[in-house]
């Protein structure tokens, strides 16, 4: 009877390290918020500080990882192999990110190679947003790279009333490729580089002076966020599992949308609803081709034309975008403003304002906006390339809350030329 009870009890305590051990599937909608605030609720995958142990299958996973030709390395751990389990449990998921990346990693690559940084960083973009360009998170990151507004200002990208850089899936790419090189010739290591991306390089900085001037991730990973701790395997993980998901039954997903592109330079304000119609496709699919234009218009001008990437159409069409890229007769209609069908519904899709009126050239950045109901701070400045906490100086606002009803500064300075009506929806 005692040797029963005895197992009995070892039996139990077993299940309950198990159970400690197993890391949660419960998911946000992304991993970090570029450059800022830590905050646990836009985490895509869980912090692992009871790692699971390696299986029989280890080998298997390091071995493969090994072979995978890269400048990085990439360690295979515990820690590592948890992070493949998750995201091999999401099979579904992982499968639309297959097929999307056969539209975004040769334009990555491009990017990366011009810039001189390592290929496989391009599967950092999928622990970030699961490559969804109008992924925006709690804290106002933003597109495919999720760059915060003051990074992605300082790293070039254009935030105003017509147009976010942050969703352009080519200038984002060459300002993540700048961050990250610029990381690297600071802390002299990718994986070092790559968790900056996630926490800011001071906390890296921060952590090697605790760690006694350690410069490998893993010497100084206790000193880091709880959530970088995570990132980097992650990163890992990633890899992975983009070389080897074939191997576990995972096929990738068609996209939704042309995978052949065509580009043109427009001079002028151009609706992509009439260009949608000219090519005899869809809206959503200009639009997810063109994420970074706010109020589905090209704001082309003489002195700075603007990138339009278009799907690969029939001569016959032609004709048609000609006149529309070319007339000199009205560029807007009302129907245009209605809100892009994302790729996949993996994220909160960018909320689009409705604006009726042709802009002018000389149109100055709107300064003041009317808080609506639904409408959230982080939305809010998004939607004006500002920053969250911009908003509560500008404002006097002691909490995160947004004054429904209330007329809020949005830009630092400048005049109330246009008054901009805005249906932002709660970013999630």
């Amino acid at each position: 009877m005692k040797r029963l009870f005895t197992l009995t009890i070892c039996l139990s305590l077993l299940q309950i390290i198990q159970a400690i051990a197993l890391p949660s599937v419960k998911q946000s909608n992304h991993f970090a918020a570029f450059h800022g605030e830590i905050n646990a609720d836009t985490t895509i995958l869980p912090i692992i500080n009871h790692p699971l142990p390696i299986g029989a299958q280890g080998n298997v996973y390091k071995r493969r990882l090994d072979s995978v030709k890269k400048d990085i390395q990439l360690d295979y751990n515990e820690y590592v192999q948890s992070y493949i389990d998750l995201y091999m449990h999401n099979r579904d998921e992982m499968g639309q990110v297959a097929g999307l990346a056969r539209y975004y990693f040769p334009i990555y690559e491009k990017a990366f190679h011009d810039a001189g940084i390592p290929d496989e960083i391009k599967f950092l973009s999928i622990v970030e947003s699961k490559l969804d360009p109008n992924a925006v998170s709690r804290v106002g990151a933003t597109g495919l790279w999720q760059f915060m507004g003051t990074t992605a200002k300082i790293y070039g990208l254009n935030m105003n009333e017509y147009v976010d850089e942050r969703r352009d899936p080519i200038q984002a790419s060459y300002a993540a490729a700048a961050y990250l090189k610029d990381a690297y010739q600071e802390f002299g290591d990718w994986l070092l580089a790559i968790a900056s991306y996630n926490c800011g390089k001071s906390n890296v900085e921060h952590a090697m002076e605790k760690a006694g001037g350690g410069s490998d991730f893993w010497a100084i990973r206790q000193y880091l966020p709880a959530e970088t701790r995570g990132y980097v395997p992650a990163f890992i993980a990633m890899n992975y599992v983009m070389n080897y998901f074939g191997k576990h039954n995972i096929i990738a997903q068609a996209c939704n949308f042309s995978l052949k592109t065509d580009t043109v330079m427009v001079k002028k304000f151009v609706s992509l609803g009439n260009v949608a119609r000219a090519l005899n496709v869809g809206i959503g699919e200009i639009t997810i081709l063109n994420p970074a234009y706010r109020r589905l218009i090209v704001n082309g001008t003489p002195k700075t034309p603007r990138r339009l990437i278009l799907p690969q159409t029939s001569k016959e069409n032609f004709t048609a975008l000609y006149n529309v890229l070319n007339s000199a007769g009205d560029a807007v209609a009302p129907m245009e403003f209605a809100k892009p069908t994302p790729v996949y519904a993996v994220a909160a899709p960018a909320a689009h304002p409705a604006y009726v009126d042709l802009p002018k050239s000389d149109r100055k950045i709107t300064t003041y906006h009317k808080v609506k109901k639904g409408e959230t701070l982080a939305g809010i400045a998004d939607l004006f390339g500002c920053e969250v906490r911009d908003l509560k100086l500008w404002n006097n606002l002691e909490s995160n809350r947004a004054p429904v009803g209330k007329t809020i500064r949005v830009a630092a300075g400048g005049d109330i030329s246009a008054s901009v009506s805005a249906d932002i929806k709660p970013t999630l």
